[in-house]
């Protein structure tokens, strides 16, 4: 098992290869209390969001790559719908931009990400139009 500091550290690399804000990747060992997931480390990696005094989401593995994942789906959602925002085109459904933006970021760090973010999405991504490269195998959730 990591730590919360090798953790944190791996995860600023990262989020460096696709320039996202420090504001929107977690806080290490820490709560802000105001919605902003944060990651511990106690015999599990623990990704987390508390706000006024309530947890209101707590994922836990002891898979590395799995909580990486967990943090940058979230960093990717958020960086897209602001490209989404900064770039949209009148009468275009405006999940088409931001969901391609957010593969396109996974992409960047991991086509396993990409891959499972498509996996997990594929009904919504058929639903804007863009069809899915290959259907999961498994039952969508």
């Amino acid at each position: 098992m990591e730590s919360l500091r090798t953790i944190e550290a791996q995860v600023r690399d990262l989020a460096a290869r696709i320039d996202a804000p420090a504001n929107y990747l977690p806080t290490f060992g820490y709560s802000e209390d105001a919605g902003r997931p944060f990651v511990e480390v106690d015999g599990a990696y623990q990704y987390a969001v508390e706000e006024r005094g309530q947890e209101l989401s707590r994922q836990t593995t002891a898979d590395l790559d799995e909580l990486l994942y967990w943090i940058f789906d979230n960093v990717a959602g958020a960086i897209s719908w602001d490209y989404e925002l900064a770039h949209r085109r009148e009468g275009e459904d405006s999940r088409i931009q931001a969901f391609t933006k957010r593969m396109e970021l996974l992409s960047c760090l991991s086509p396993n990400w990409e891959q499972r973010w498509r996996d997990e999405n594929w009904r919504l991504l058929n639903e804007v139009g863009l069809r899915p490269e290959e259907h999961p195998t498994q039952t969508p959730r």
